[in-house]
């Protein structure tokens, strides 16, 4: 039987750690390798006090079952953790307690402080307060009894009141004596002072509470500040530390952050189904700055935007940006599952929400990009401003089924000199996808055709699959997320601009613009940089 319960962590930085670099370690590190651990924690909430009392900051989780908390995926992250951990922990007077639930009674009104969105969540207020039994017999199911007989129910009725909760030194903490913890959450503005909260705290049956049964041993107030997830995403602490104390690489190198040139924090999600998708988020450091994302086509990394991003970055410095890798590009969930647009559009979503993004300000996509940010366009209106897709199609045809199946077979032979089949097919695939100009290019062809072969091969199989059997022609006229449509002049010899221009007046009431990106072919934003921001510049 699963007995939720509480990690509660009270901290407070020594005087030679900066906070930004405390901040940065736990936004960044700490808290989203915990987060990422499947089943245990249910959110991580951090707190800092406005009691003037110190440990000035809390973090708190709510732990989905405490025995999770024996288990070697919990007990690993302490043997396992970076040499950056084991120092800033060495700079923080760290208290960890374990706390089993007891009771819980929650105002209609209550949702999960991790369902909220940031604007909403801080500066929730939280009061913690913990009793010492006494040596009386009954003692322990006395204060029980009166927090589940009147307390709870008195407290209910303060203004702000959100929920309260009754915890015991867990099972964990063996041979520890039993004392509680109550944990209440108010909103921001909230009547604790006021005549209800003062008529819940000075019943007959609260002083004879205290007289007989508990001593009160703490009492803290908190204001929440931040909620964390399993992405990391704190550029605002990130890009006020020095170069030197802002490079950092996991140990697993699968999360990184630096400050220079620019910050930048490179880590990964884990989906529904057990896939890892890697992300990259670099730009406004204001972590209430509007963001803007973008999706890569079939076969190419989230590197393909590269050069672009340097215009954008400088031309629009207000926003964040968003980058991250398709399905299939590394690996495939296991068991195999072949893509569909769909679920690269929940992928996007469920980015979304590890990074606490409620709304994405604009979502650029080419190829199968292009059919992905239409498809989140349509399946998730509440979540995009505007969009912009490029040199893709509203519905398959057997024909393109039949090419990508060839293409399939060409990748999984290998050549005659023993290298993977997928370098002939980052060949073929640049040489159909780009413009005669750009072939000259030969900086560029290089690019795109090594981004081609480091490709997995068997995610490819599976991945793109997406565009084999799809038509999202009836859905268009439902689309109420203004977009913009763009195709490079040259893109299937000019065959792609004539599809999209038949289909660009399907969606929504209006239809769409289309911008043509000269001399360019199916990936305008690598072939001609300058070029695509000419044609995207207004959206943005």
């Amino acid at each position: 039987m699963a007995t939720p319960g509480s990690l509660y962590v009270t901290m407070q930085p020594q005087p030679g750690l900066s906070l930004q670099q405390f901040h940065e370690w736990y936004n960044n590190e700490h808290g989203p390798t915990r987060l990422k651990l499947p089943q245990i924690f249910a959110n991580g909430l951090r707190y800092r006090a406005t009691d003037s009392q110190e440990p000035e900051f809390l973090a708190a989780y709510d732990i989905t079952s405490m025995p999770y908390l024996e288990t070697e995926t919990y007990t690993c992250l302490r043997a396992n953790r970076s040499a950056r951990e084991a120092e800033t922990i060495d700079q923080v007077d760290v208290k960890r307690y374990f706390w089993d639930q007891v009771l819980s009674k929650q105002s209609p009104l209550f949702i999960p402080i991790e369902q909220l969105a940031d604007e909403e969540a801080e500066g929730l207020t939280l009061v913690a307060v913990q009793l010492t039994p006494k040596e009386a017999d009954n003692s322990i199911e006395e204060i029980q009894k009166w927090y589940g007989e009147e307390h709870m129910g008195l407290l209910s009725k303060v203004p702000g009141w959100l929920r309260s909760r009754l915890f015991k030194t867990s099972s964990l903490e063996k041979g520890q004596p039993t004392t509680f913890i109550a944990l209440h959450d108010y909103a921001k503005t909230n009547g604790l002072g006021g005549a209800e909260y003062q008529a819940a705290i000075s019943t007959p049956r609260t002083k004879e509470l205290y007289a007989k049964f508990a001593t009160m041993s703490s009492r803290r107030v908190y204001s929440l500040f931040y909620v964390f997830g399993q992405a990391s995403r704190d550029l605002q602490n990130l890009s006020q530390l020095p170069s030197a104390t802002s490079t950092f690489k996991s140990p697993d190198s699968r999360t990184f952050t630096a400050n220079s040139p620019s910050p930048v924090v490179e880590s990964y999600i884990t989906t529904p189904d057990g896939l890892t998708i890697p992300y990259r988020l670099e730009g406004n450091p204001d972590p209430k700055a509007p963001t803007v994302a973008f999706c890569n086509s079939l076969l190419t990394s989230l590197h393909m935007w590269d050069r672009f991003v340097d215009i954008f970055k400088a031309k629009r410095p207000q926003y964040r940006i968003l980058r991250y890798d398709f399905r299939g590009r590394h690996s495939i969930p296991s068991p195999p599952q072949p893509s569909t647009l769909s679920t690269l559009a929940d992928d996007i979503s469920n980015l979304l929400t590890a990074l606490r993004i409620p709304k994405l300000d604009t979502l650029i996509g080419v190829s199968m990009g292009g059919a992905t940010t239409l498809k989140f366009a349509l399946t998730y209106p509440e979540k995009l401003g505007k969009f912009i897709a490029c040199d893709f199609n509203a519905v398959s045809s057997a024909a393109n089924t039949a090419a990508w199946k060839e293409r399939i077979a060409v990748a999984e032979t290998p050549l005659d000199d023993g290298s993977a089949g997928i370098k002939k097919l980052a060949g073929q695939t640049v040489e159909r996808w780009f413009h005669p100009a750009t072939m000259q290019k030969q900086d560029t062809v290089a690019w795109i055709q090594d981004m081609v072969s480091a490709n997995d091969i068997e995610g490819f199989r599976y991945g793109c699959q997406a565009l084999w059997d799809y038509d999202m022609k009836p859905q268009m006229k439902e689309c109420t997320v203004p977009g913009l449509f763009v195709v490079g002049e040259g893109d299937g010899k000019g065959a792609l601009v004539k599809a999209m221009d038949g289909f660009r007046g399907q969606l929504g009431q209006t239809g769409v613009d289309l911008a043509i990106v000269p001399e360019t072919g199916h990936l305008p934003m690598c072939e001609d940089p300058e070029g695509f921001w000419a044609a995207v510049e207004k959206s943005l």
